[in-house]
Parts: structure tokens; C-alpha cells; sequence
């Protein structure tokens, strides 16, 4: 199983803090390094403060230089999908290809309130005409034009510039909805996430997009999911762990990825058979790199 690193920056985490974890989870050899795209904390009082997604990943971008940098996932409500194209083509030459877009519909209300953003009804149909509109300015060909006319958003003859490196940039999908989300990530997206959720929630999803695929006449796309991570050498290491993001071990160890190293094995392995071969392991303890380096020296050779 593939793993990467995410973490919840608007829970409080400067530019340097997410830095120091992308530069440790690259050294350490983690496939990527996703973040979140939220301005307001779900808990506490969030200092220092939010930090944009995609002017973070634009300076990891020229900071790192082989682990592979997205989202999970980019608020809809947040961007125009033109204006969404552009930042991710752009991020993509700044990285030189390693770009991966996750793009979800948007859910926290509150955030937008706090900041003034608009949030609409019928998300998930304007999802789908952002979805349409950014695939398809990323794969207009150098010297055409992309135009679109949608319930939504209207595009006339767009120069659909700047090109990323990559052709495609891989979108992710995912989410809980049992049709919609599942279409979406059938007709649009490489990789499907099942985002914290139990093994046999996530089998029954993964077998829902995998019908859409069929209708489709889509072949396998990538299944993943995203689990909160904290593992120990040791019950009182686990304990530390697990009081520094003030969660409970018990809830810890039936939710997510968390206990010994051979218990995280374990629930990972449980994952894969539901049909996962990659997962997003949440840090929320972005200040501990220790714990990066047992789960890559531990955990992920096992894997």
C-alpha cells in the first residue's frame, strides 16, 4: 500500500511548520504530501491563523522536489473553476509534474460566513460543472480553445493557458455520497478517497464507483482512503499521542490508523482488502516529527 502524509493546516500551522513536515515526509519516503483546504478551525482557536492551499503548495512546490503535492480536497465554493485551472497549471510547472487535484464540493458553512464566501445550493451540480471546466482547460491543446456553456459557469474561447507538466494533472474524487459521488469520480477522476471511514463503509463505496466505472466502460481507477494516524513504540507513547491531539486512544484505534506499529499494520491491511492500495495518513500533530519517522521506519515496510 502506497502511503501519504496530510495534514489540517487551519487547525493552526504557519507556512515554515507545513514546510518542515513536507521536507520530512519527502526525506523520509512518503509518495506525497497533501494538505486540507479549509480557513476556519473545527477546534480551539486556530492560531496562528489559516493558510491559503494553493499559495502554500506553490511554495512547497519550488521547496521540495520529488514528493508528489495536492489537495484533499480544494472547497469548490472557494474558486472559479477558470480561475482554479490557472493556479493548478501553474503550481504544476512550479513543481515540475507533481501536482495532484482534489477537488470536493465544499461543506463547512461556517467558514464561508467567517469570510465572506458565498455558499451556494446544488453544490454538488456546480462540482460537476467545475469538474468539466478544469479537466477540460488542463487538456486543451496548446493553440485551441475551450469554451463551455453550463447552468453555472460560462466560458467563451478561453486560451486555456498557462499548460501544466502534466498531461493530465490526476483529479481525486471523494467522498460519502452513495450515487452522485460515485458518478463523479467515474466520469471525472484517477483516484477515488473514501476519507475517514471504516473498512466496511469503504468496501461498500469502492464497490459503488466501481459500478459507475462499469457503466462507464471505464477500466480500474486508484481507491484510497484518508485515516487519522497515531502510532506508538509503546502504549504510554500512543497515550502521549493521542492526549497531544486530544483524542482518546480507544476512539483512536477503532477510527483510524493508531496503536503499535503492528496494530496500524494491521488496519491498513484491512483497508487494502477492502480495495485501497493507498492511504492518507492524517497528521494532526505537526510539530512531532518522530512520529513521521516510526511510521516510515515501522509501519510502512510491512505494507
Amino acid at each position: 500500500m502506497d502511503l501519504r502524509v496530510m495534514i489540517e493546516p487551519q487547525q493552526g500551522a504557519t507556512y515554515d511548520t507545513q514546510l518542515r513536515l513536507a521536507r520530512a515526509a519527502e526525506e523520509l519516503g512518503f509518495s506525497g504530501f497533501f494538505r486540507s483546504d479549509h480557513y476556519l478551525t473545527m477546534s480551539g482557536d486556530g492560531l496562528p491563523g489559516p493558510t491559503d492551499a494553493w499559495v502554500t503548495l506553490g511554495g512547497l512546490a519550488r521547496e521540495t522536489s520529488s514528493i508528489r503535492l495536492g489537495t484533499l480536497l480544494t472547497a469548490g465554493t472557494f474558486r472559479l473553476p477558470g480561475v482554479l485551472a490557472i493556479q493548478v497549471a501553474q503550481v504544476d510547472q512550479m513543481s515540475g509534474g507533481r501536482i495532484e487535484l482534489g477537488l470536493g464540493a465544499g461543506w463547512f458553512e461556517a467558514e464561508h460566513t467567517a469570510y465572506g464566501i458565498p455558499f451556494p445550493a446544488r453544490r454538488l451540480a456546480r462540482l460537476a460543472e467545475q469538474l468539466e471546466i478544469v479537466t477540460g482547460l488542463l487538456a486543451t491543446p496548446p493553440g485551441s480553445t475551450y469554451s463551455f456553456a453550463g447552468e453555472f459557469y460560462s466560458l467563451t474561447d478561453s486560451p486555456a493557458l498557462p499548460k501544466p507538466v502534466q498531461s493530465p494533472v490526476p483529479v481525486i474524487v471523494g467522498g460519502h455520497g452513495k450515487s452522485k459521488t460515485p458518478e463523479l469520480a467515474a466520469r471525472y477522476a484517477d483516484e477515488f478517497n473514501m476519507p475517514f471511514a471504516s473498512v466496511e463503509d469503504s468496501a461498500a463505496q469502492f464497490g459503488r464507483v466501481r459500478e459507475a466505472l462499469a457503466a462507464r466502460e471505464r477500466s480500474e481507477i486508484v481507491l484510497s482512503n484518508a485515516v487519522v494516524a497515531c502510532v506508538g513504540k509503546d502504549d504510554a507513547e500512543v497515550a502521549r499521542r493521542a492526549a497531544a491531539i486530544g483524542r482518546e486512544v480507544d476512539e483512536l484505534k477503532a477510527n483510524g490508523a493508531a496503536g503499535s506499529p503492528a496494530e496500524a499494520v494491521d488496519k491498513l491491511g484491512r483497508y487494502a482488502e477492502a480495495g485501497a492500495s493507498r492511504a492518507y495518513l492524517q497528521i494532526l500533530d505537526l510539530d512531532d516529527l518522530d512520529h513521521l519517522e516510526l511510521i516510515a521506519s515501522a509501519v510502512r515496510p510491512q505494507l
